[in-house]
């Protein structure tokens, strides 16, 4: 009997980039990403899918939006998660030091690629080019993976917001975060 030697299949690539510019097939990566944060609870903010037009445009805004950096994670050039820097307004000098992080997901078909871990190395690298040294972020206490994420990464929690969410119907506290990049 002949011994059959199966290809072994290649992982999947997984990188993390800049997005400066939506392309069609990016932008409907974008929404089933979203969509899939979304139906698993974790959809920044939102609790049921929007439509798809309303969340076209939102990425559409996040692009042309000069003081936002939208950062996508990829798997086998498919975008499956996003991470968004949110650079200070050039009129508040006394904070130009700080940026906020946010929309910060990976959709549950692509996790376990440290995708999340990529996102926000990058996020970091590009707020360091800004002249940024203070990355502030806030997250709902439900969020456990992303606690342990960002705390695992130098964030430190400065505070919590009793009031901070609702969902179904029950009232959620929000944890405030913050790294200081000059101390990495």
């Amino acid at each position: 009997m002949n011994e059959q030697t199966l290809a072994q299949p290649s992982p999947p690539s997984a990188t993390v980039e800049l997005l400066t510019e939506l392309s069609p097939s990016d932008l409907n990566d974008l929404c089933d990403a979203t969509d899939a944060a979304i139906e698993a609870g974790g959809g920044f903010g939102w609790l049921d899918l929007p439509a798809r037009e309303i969340l076209e445009r939102f990425w559409q805004g996040v692009v042309v939006m000069p003081a936002r950096l939208l950062f996508v994670a990829r798997l086998d050039g498919v975008i499956c998660g996003t991470c968004q820097l949110v650079l200070p307004p050039h009129n508040n000098q006394a904070q130009s030091h700080s940026a906020h992080l946010t929309t910060h997901f990976v959709a549950p078909w692509a996790r376990g690629f440290a995708l999340s871990d990529r996102l926000l190395d990058a996020v970091e690298a590009q707020a360091l080019s800004h002249d940024v040294s203070v990355i502030n972020l806030d997250v709902r206490e439900t969020m456990s993976a992303a606690i342990s994420l960002y705390e695992s990464h130098g964030y430190k929690r400065i505070g919590e917001h009793p009031s901070y969410a609702k969902v179904d119907g029950k009232t959620l506290k929000g944890f405030y975060y913050y790294k200081d990049l000059s101390e990495s």
